[in-house]
């Protein structure tokens, strides 16, 4: 990470895919002040409400989001200058004329930037007629090349086999990339499984994160990480018949996840329970509730300080974790792997899925 000049913020190292919901849109606002700045959120909007505004207006000082509204309608509510909050608008290679001039005016009225999303498995024309679409969308939106981000969306990446095939696609993205001067290239992917509902319950499950372990693959490429956070990539996937409590917790190569059905008591001594097995594991942070925000909160759970909280709450904690977790590893790489377990304790104990 090269410091940025003149006294300008430093560029982002970590470009997360969220969905504009609660629970993420909350860890955001809880990002500490100095990492802010650091993160490039892409927030999927699905629908534009006042709240979703609102909550933007929330996020720490630093905090510049790009907005994707690609499955909004053409309409002026998709006009992102319209919203009266600073975003990055995000454009794919599709878009057209009318939404294009719209995001060009959003992008020079907040900074001049704008993140050109090419998504790995559908924008497949070939390198010459990628390059056609680019100078397309620079004409519409009067923007040069070293004023646009690209995203390399390579989607979910669920098991080895996803990665083998998925990396040579990225890297021939990444060679007709090179032909331009973006102002940064950034690939991301999902590692999530899609449902977690066949997972056992009751009992930590390490799962891999195969969305690291791509990037980890492309490291000579020189390129920025991006992830889906703790969710997969599909577009609404997930369990909505599976209201156990959950929580997602990133660790080194892996997540480790926490779903608890014990019965008897209330949901909050339950979710304590859950809360409890996860601060005594040994992926559980040596700085503990200090970690991030996420953490706090689920200290605060294991010692029945707070109640046990929604599904919004669950993604919230996780997801606040995450994004500390992720940028702790890129800004010290040398510290990857290092053990973090308390004085006294064994090996991780707990079920590993691939």
């Amino acid at each position: 990470m090269v410091p940025a000049h003149g006294g300008r913020a430093a560029q982002p190292v970590y470009r997360p895919i969220l969905a504009s919901r609660r629970g993420e849109l909350e860890a955001l606002s809880h990002l500490d002040p100095t990492s802010a700045p650091l993160v490039a959120p892409v927030l999927e909007v699905g629908a534009k409400e006042r709240s979703l505004v609102d909550a933007l207006r929330r996020l720490p000082p630093g905090l510049m989001p790009a907005v994707d509204v690609s499955a909004l309608p053409d309409s002026p509510e998709a006009e992102l200058t319209r919203w009266g909050v600073p975003v990055q608008p995000v454009i794919g290679l599709a878009e057209g004329d009318h939404r294009l001039v719209a995001h060009g005016a959003a992008a020079r009225a907040y900074g001049r930037r704008a993140l050109i999303r090419l998504r790995a498995a559908r924008d497949r024309a070939g390198p010459d007629a990628s390059t056609t679409a680019v100078e397309r969308i620079w004409r519409f939106t009067s923007l040069a090349p070293e004023e646009c981000d690209l995203l390399v969306d390579a989607a979910d990446v669920c098991c080895p086999a996803d990665v083998r095939s998925v990396e040579p696609r990225v890297r021939r993205l990444l060679d007709w990339a090179r032909r331009h001067a973006w102002r940064s290239v950034t690939v991301a992917a999902g590692g999530m499984p899609p449902t977690l509902s066949r997972l056992p319950t009751d009992e930590p499950v390490r799962l891999d994160r195969w969305d690291w372990q791509l990037w980890r693959r492309l490291a000579d490429a020189g390129v920025d990480y991006g992830d889906y956070g703790v969710h997969p990539a599909v577009s609404g996937a997930g369990d909505p018949g599976d209201r156990l409590p959950t929580v997602r917790y990133t660790d080194d190569d892996s997540w480790w996840v926490y779903r608890w059905a014990r019965r008897g008591g209330r949901g909050d001594e339950r979710f304590a329970d859950l809360c409890r097995t996860l601060v005594s594991a040994p992926h559980w942070p040596s700085t503990g509730a200090s970690f991030s925000w996420g953490d706090h909160e689920l200290l605060r759970r294991a010692r029945r300080g707070a109640g046990a909280g929604s599904a919004a709450n669950w993604t919230a904690w996780s997801t606040s974790h995450h994004l500390a977790y992720v940028l702790a590893t890129l800004l010290h790489p040398a510290a990857e792997g290092a053990p973090r377990r308390h004085p006294g304790q064994g090996p991780q104990r707990g079920r590993s899925l691939r």
